[in-house]
Protein backbone atom coordinates (compact mmCIF):
# COMPACT_ATOMS: atom_id res chain seq x y z
CA UNK A 1 0.00 0.00 0.00
CA UNK A 2 1.28 3.47 -0.92
CA UNK A 3 0.75 5.84 2.00
CA UNK A 4 0.22 9.54 1.36
CA UNK A 5 2.98 11.71 2.81
CA UNK A 6 3.89 15.38 3.02
CA UNK A 7 6.36 14.79 0.17
CA UNK A 8 3.57 14.17 -2.37
CA UNK A 9 4.08 16.03 -5.64
CA UNK A 10 3.20 15.96 -9.31
CA UNK A 11 -0.36 15.51 -10.56
CA UNK A 12 -3.18 13.73 -8.77
CA UNK A 13 -6.06 13.89 -11.27
CA UNK A 14 -9.52 14.11 -9.76
CA UNK A 15 -11.27 11.18 -11.40
CA UNK A 16 -14.87 11.60 -12.53
CA UNK A 17 -17.26 8.77 -11.77
CA UNK A 18 -18.25 7.18 -15.09
CA UNK A 19 -21.91 6.30 -15.61
CA UNK A 20 -23.86 4.66 -18.37
CA UNK A 21 -26.75 6.65 -19.83
CA UNK A 22 -29.14 4.88 -17.43
CA UNK A 23 -27.14 5.92 -14.37
CA UNK A 24 -25.36 2.65 -13.67
CA UNK A 25 -21.67 2.82 -12.79
CA UNK A 26 -19.40 2.01 -15.74
CA UNK A 27 -16.57 -0.16 -14.42
CA UNK A 28 -14.84 -0.54 -17.79
CA UNK A 29 -14.51 3.24 -18.07
CA UNK A 30 -13.04 3.40 -14.56
CA UNK A 31 -10.36 0.99 -15.77
CA UNK A 32 -9.68 2.99 -18.94
CA UNK A 33 -9.37 6.21 -16.97
CA UNK A 34 -7.03 4.60 -14.46
CA UNK A 35 -4.85 3.13 -17.20
CA UNK A 36 -4.70 6.53 -18.87
CA UNK A 37 -3.65 8.26 -15.66
CA UNK A 38 -0.91 5.67 -15.23
CA UNK A 39 0.30 6.10 -18.81
CA UNK A 40 0.36 9.92 -18.84
CA UNK A 41 2.60 10.34 -15.81
CA UNK A 42 0.20 10.98 -12.95
CA UNK A 43 1.86 10.52 -9.57
CA UNK A 44 -1.40 9.73 -7.77
CA UNK A 45 -5.18 9.74 -8.23
CA UNK A 46 -8.06 11.22 -6.24
CA UNK A 47 -11.46 9.54 -6.47
CA UNK A 48 -14.84 10.68 -5.12
CA UNK A 49 -13.79 14.31 -5.13
CA UNK A 50 -16.07 17.33 -5.45
CA UNK A 51 -16.69 16.64 -9.15
CA UNK A 52 -16.75 12.85 -8.75
CA UNK A 53 -20.51 13.09 -8.03
CA UNK A 54 -19.90 11.43 -4.66
CA UNK A 55 -23.13 12.78 -3.07
CA UNK A 56 -25.11 10.92 -5.75
CA UNK A 57 -23.63 7.55 -4.77
CA UNK A 58 -24.84 5.08 -2.19
CA UNK A 59 -22.25 3.94 0.35
CA UNK A 60 -21.69 0.60 -1.36
CA UNK A 61 -21.31 2.32 -4.72
CA UNK A 62 -18.71 4.72 -3.32
CA UNK A 63 -16.80 1.80 -1.89
CA UNK A 64 -16.99 -0.11 -5.18
CA UNK A 65 -15.75 2.84 -7.26
CA UNK A 66 -12.87 3.55 -4.89
CA UNK A 67 -11.91 -0.12 -4.63
CA UNK A 68 -11.86 -0.58 -8.40
CA UNK A 69 -9.49 2.35 -8.87
CA UNK A 70 -7.25 1.34 -5.96
CA UNK A 71 -6.84 -2.15 -7.40
CA UNK A 72 -6.30 -0.96 -10.96
CA UNK A 73 -3.73 1.68 -9.95
CA UNK A 74 -1.84 -0.55 -7.55
CA UNK A 75 1.47 1.29 -8.09
CA UNK A 76 0.02 4.78 -7.43
CA UNK A 77 -1.31 6.33 -4.22
CA UNK A 78 -5.09 6.74 -4.42
CA UNK A 79 -6.77 9.35 -2.23
CA UNK A 80 -10.47 8.92 -1.54
CA UNK A 81 -12.85 11.77 -0.79
CA UNK A 82 -14.78 10.90 2.37
CA UNK A 83 -16.52 14.20 3.12
CA UNK A 84 -19.92 13.58 4.67
CA UNK A 85 -22.55 15.43 6.74
CA UNK A 86 -21.73 13.30 9.77
CA UNK A 87 -18.67 11.60 11.18
CA UNK A 88 -20.24 8.12 11.30
CA UNK A 89 -20.44 7.94 7.49
CA UNK A 90 -16.98 9.50 7.16
CA UNK A 91 -15.50 6.97 9.58
CA UNK A 92 -17.14 3.99 7.87
CA UNK A 93 -15.99 4.87 4.35
CA UNK A 94 -12.50 5.84 5.57
CA UNK A 95 -11.90 2.58 7.35
CA UNK A 96 -13.18 0.50 4.44
CA UNK A 97 -11.13 2.23 1.75
CA UNK A 98 -8.01 2.24 3.90
CA UNK A 99 -8.44 -1.49 4.45
CA UNK A 100 -8.57 -1.87 0.66
CA UNK A 101 -5.32 0.01 0.10
CA UNK A 102 -6.15 3.71 -0.14
CA UNK A 103 -3.19 6.01 0.51
CA UNK A 104 -5.24 8.54 2.43
CA UNK A 105 -8.50 10.48 2.44
CA UNK A 106 -9.64 14.00 1.54
CA UNK A 107 -11.92 15.98 3.84
CA UNK A 108 -13.80 19.14 2.87
CA UNK A 109 -15.28 21.45 5.53
CA UNK A 110 -19.06 21.72 5.96
CA UNK A 111 -20.43 25.10 4.94
CA UNK A 112 -21.62 25.82 8.49
CA UNK A 113 -18.15 26.69 9.76
CA UNK A 114 -17.53 30.40 10.22
CA UNK A 115 -14.79 31.07 12.80
CA UNK A 116 -11.20 29.89 12.91
CA UNK A 117 -11.90 27.97 16.10
CA UNK A 118 -14.85 26.19 14.48
CA UNK A 119 -12.71 25.18 11.51
CA UNK A 120 -9.85 23.86 13.63
CA UNK A 121 -12.29 22.11 15.96
CA UNK A 122 -14.04 20.42 13.06
CA UNK A 123 -10.82 18.89 11.74
CA UNK A 124 -9.79 17.81 15.22
CA UNK A 125 -13.10 15.98 15.55
CA UNK A 126 -12.75 14.50 12.06
CA UNK A 127 -9.34 13.05 12.96
CA UNK A 128 -10.77 11.65 16.19
CA UNK A 129 -13.47 9.95 14.10
CA UNK A 130 -11.32 8.43 11.34
CA UNK A 131 -8.19 7.82 13.39
CA UNK A 132 -4.93 9.72 13.72
CA UNK A 133 -3.20 6.99 11.70
CA UNK A 134 -5.02 7.98 8.49
CA UNK A 135 -3.23 10.61 6.34
CA UNK A 136 -5.65 13.26 5.15
CA UNK A 137 -5.85 16.04 2.61
CA UNK A 138 -7.26 19.37 3.81
CA UNK A 139 -9.51 20.74 1.06
CA UNK A 140 -9.63 24.52 0.96
CA UNK A 141 -12.28 25.52 -1.59
CA UNK A 142 -14.09 28.63 -0.30
CA UNK A 143 -15.84 29.36 -3.60
CA UNK A 144 -17.83 26.14 -3.21
CA UNK A 145 -17.89 25.49 0.55
CA UNK A 146 -18.17 29.13 1.75
CA UNK A 147 -15.54 28.45 4.42
CA UNK A 148 -12.70 30.95 4.59
CA UNK A 149 -9.43 29.39 5.74
CA UNK A 150 -6.71 31.96 6.33
CA UNK A 151 -3.07 30.90 6.15
CA UNK A 152 -3.04 31.19 9.94
CA UNK A 153 -5.88 28.71 10.43
CA UNK A 154 -4.30 26.27 8.00
CA UNK A 155 -1.10 26.52 10.03
CA UNK A 156 -3.06 25.77 13.21
CA UNK A 157 -4.57 22.64 11.64
CA UNK A 158 -1.21 21.45 10.30
CA UNK A 159 0.55 21.98 13.60
CA UNK A 160 -2.22 20.40 15.68
CA UNK A 161 -2.82 17.37 13.47
CA UNK A 162 0.23 15.43 12.24
CA UNK A 163 -1.97 13.32 9.96
CA UNK A 164 -2.65 16.40 7.78
CA UNK A 165 -0.09 15.86 5.03
CA UNK A 166 -1.49 17.75 2.04
CA UNK A 167 -3.43 20.91 1.26
CA UNK A 168 -5.72 20.84 -1.76
CA UNK A 169 -5.42 24.53 -2.48
CA UNK A 170 -8.42 25.98 -4.32
CA UNK A 171 -8.73 29.49 -2.99
CA UNK A 172 -9.22 32.15 -5.65
CA UNK A 173 -7.30 34.41 -5.63
CA UNK A 174 -4.85 32.22 -3.79
CA UNK A 175 -1.32 32.90 -4.94
CA UNK A 176 -0.51 34.97 -1.85
CA UNK A 177 -1.81 32.16 0.37
CA UNK A 178 0.77 29.77 -1.11
CA UNK A 179 3.51 32.32 -0.50
CA UNK A 180 2.35 32.82 3.09
CA UNK A 181 2.29 29.08 3.82
CA UNK A 182 5.74 28.51 2.35
CA UNK A 183 6.90 31.48 4.40
CA UNK A 184 5.64 29.77 7.56
CA UNK A 185 7.71 26.73 6.62
CA UNK A 186 10.78 28.91 5.99
CA UNK A 187 10.54 30.62 9.38
CA UNK A 188 9.93 27.32 11.17
CA UNK A 189 6.42 28.11 12.41
CA UNK A 190 4.79 25.36 10.31
CA UNK A 191 6.05 21.94 9.27
CA UNK A 192 6.20 21.08 5.58
CA UNK A 193 3.11 19.74 3.84
CA UNK A 194 2.42 19.08 0.19
CA UNK A 195 0.42 21.76 -1.63
CA UNK A 196 -1.41 20.55 -4.72
CA UNK A 197 -3.77 22.93 -6.48
CA UNK A 198 -7.26 22.65 -7.92
CA UNK A 199 -9.62 25.12 -9.62
CA UNK A 200 -9.27 23.15 -12.86
CA UNK A 201 -5.65 24.28 -13.01
CA UNK A 202 -6.63 27.86 -13.88
CA UNK A 203 -3.63 29.32 -12.05
CA UNK A 204 -1.27 26.35 -12.13
CA UNK A 205 1.47 28.15 -14.05
CA UNK A 206 2.05 30.73 -11.33
CA UNK A 207 1.02 28.45 -8.47
CA UNK A 208 4.03 26.29 -9.31
CA UNK A 209 6.26 29.35 -9.21
CA UNK A 210 4.86 30.31 -5.80
CA UNK A 211 5.86 26.95 -4.33
CA UNK A 212 3.06 24.51 -5.09
CA UNK A 213 4.06 20.88 -5.55
CA UNK A 214 1.66 20.15 -8.39
CA UNK A 215 -1.99 19.81 -9.32
CA UNK A 216 -4.93 17.97 -7.82
CA UNK A 217 -7.73 18.72 -10.22
CA UNK A 218 -9.85 17.19 -12.94
CA UNK A 219 -9.21 18.95 -16.24
CA UNK A 220 -9.98 16.80 -19.29
CA UNK A 221 -6.30 16.95 -20.34
CA UNK A 222 -4.49 15.84 -17.17
CA UNK A 223 -1.56 14.93 -19.41
CA UNK A 224 -1.14 18.65 -20.08
CA UNK A 225 -1.08 19.33 -16.33
CA UNK A 226 1.63 16.68 -15.98
CA UNK A 227 3.68 18.44 -18.64
CA UNK A 228 3.27 21.89 -17.08
CA UNK A 229 4.30 20.61 -13.65
CA UNK A 230 7.29 18.79 -15.16
CA UNK A 231 8.43 21.81 -17.17
CA UNK A 232 8.02 24.14 -14.20
CA UNK A 233 10.00 21.84 -11.93
CA UNK A 234 12.74 21.66 -14.55
CA UNK A 235 13.00 25.44 -14.72
CA UNK A 236 11.64 25.61 -18.29
CA UNK A 237 9.45 28.55 -17.44
CA UNK A 238 8.51 29.84 -20.89
CA UNK A 239 7.77 26.37 -22.25
CA UNK A 240 5.48 25.73 -19.29
CA UNK A 241 3.65 29.02 -19.83
CA UNK A 242 3.36 28.48 -23.60
CA UNK A 243 1.69 25.09 -23.13
CA UNK A 244 -0.52 26.39 -20.34
CA UNK A 245 -1.59 29.42 -22.35
CA UNK A 246 -2.68 27.24 -25.27
CA UNK A 247 -5.09 25.36 -22.98
CA UNK A 248 -6.33 28.34 -21.00
CA UNK A 249 -9.50 29.07 -23.06
CA UNK A 250 -10.65 25.46 -22.66
CA UNK A 251 -9.64 25.41 -18.97
CA UNK A 252 -11.75 28.50 -18.42
CA UNK A 253 -14.74 27.05 -20.26
CA UNK A 254 -14.56 23.79 -18.35
CA UNK A 255 -14.37 25.60 -14.99
CA UNK A 256 -17.88 27.05 -15.33
CA UNK A 257 -20.02 26.32 -12.27
CA UNK A 258 -22.83 24.02 -13.33
CA UNK A 259 -21.98 22.73 -16.81
CA UNK A 260 -18.25 22.29 -16.14
CA UNK A 261 -18.44 18.59 -15.26
CA UNK A 262 -20.58 17.89 -18.33
CA UNK A 263 -17.91 19.60 -20.45
CA UNK A 264 -15.18 17.47 -18.88
CA UNK A 265 -17.08 14.23 -19.39
CA UNK A 266 -17.91 15.13 -22.98
CA UNK A 267 -14.22 15.68 -23.78
CA UNK A 268 -13.18 12.52 -21.95
CA UNK A 269 -15.73 10.62 -24.00
CA UNK A 270 -14.30 12.11 -27.18
CA UNK A 271 -10.85 11.05 -25.98
CA UNK A 272 -12.14 7.47 -25.79
CA UNK A 273 -11.86 7.22 -22.01
CA UNK A 274 -15.56 7.26 -21.10
CA UNK A 275 -18.26 5.22 -22.78
CA UNK A 276 -20.80 7.91 -22.00
CA UNK A 277 -20.70 11.57 -20.98
CA UNK A 278 -23.70 11.02 -18.70
CA UNK A 279 -24.05 12.67 -15.32
CA UNK A 280 -26.11 10.89 -12.73
CA UNK A 281 -29.35 12.76 -12.00
CA UNK A 282 -29.77 15.48 -10.98
CA UNK A 283 -27.46 16.65 -13.72
CA UNK A 284 -28.06 17.95 -17.20
CA UNK A 285 -26.12 17.05 -20.35
CA UNK A 286 -24.55 19.71 -22.52
CA UNK A 287 -26.84 21.55 -24.88
CA UNK A 288 -26.14 21.40 -28.60
CA UNK A 289 -24.84 24.98 -28.46
CA UNK A 290 -22.41 24.15 -25.65
CA UNK A 291 -21.13 21.05 -27.46
CA UNK A 292 -20.51 23.17 -30.54
CA UNK A 293 -18.52 25.67 -28.47
CA UNK A 294 -16.42 22.91 -26.90
CA UNK A 295 -15.77 21.41 -30.33
CA UNK A 296 -14.61 24.83 -31.54
CA UNK A 297 -12.30 25.23 -28.56
CA UNK A 298 -10.80 21.79 -29.22
CA UNK A 299 -10.22 22.66 -32.86
CA UNK A 300 -8.40 25.82 -31.87
CA UNK A 301 -6.37 24.02 -29.21
CA UNK A 302 -5.34 21.36 -31.72
CA UNK A 303 -3.36 24.02 -33.62
CA UNK A 304 -0.96 24.09 -30.66
CA UNK A 305 -1.41 20.66 -29.01
CA UNK A 306 -2.07 17.58 -31.13
CA UNK A 307 -3.71 15.83 -28.18
CA UNK A 308 -6.80 17.95 -28.84
CA UNK A 309 -7.16 16.58 -32.37
CA UNK A 310 -9.96 14.16 -31.51
CA UNK A 311 -12.35 11.96 -33.50
CA UNK A 312 -15.71 13.58 -34.18
CA UNK A 313 -18.36 13.07 -31.54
Amino acid sequence: MRTLTADAHGVYPIAPTPFFDDGRIDIASIDRLTDFYLSCGATGITVLGQLGEAPKLEHEESLAVATQMIRRAAQLPVVVGVSAPGFAAMRALTREVMDRGAAGVMIAPPNTLRTDDQIVGYYQQAVEAIGADVPFVLQDYPLTFSVQMTPGVIRRIVQALPSCVMLKHEDWPGLEKITALRGFEADGSMRHIAILCGNNGLFLDYEMERGADGANTGYAFPDMLVDVVRLSAAGEREAAHDLFDAHLPLLRYEQQPGPGLAVRKYILQRRGLLSSAALRKPGAPLTAAARSEVDHLLERLARHDARARLPSA
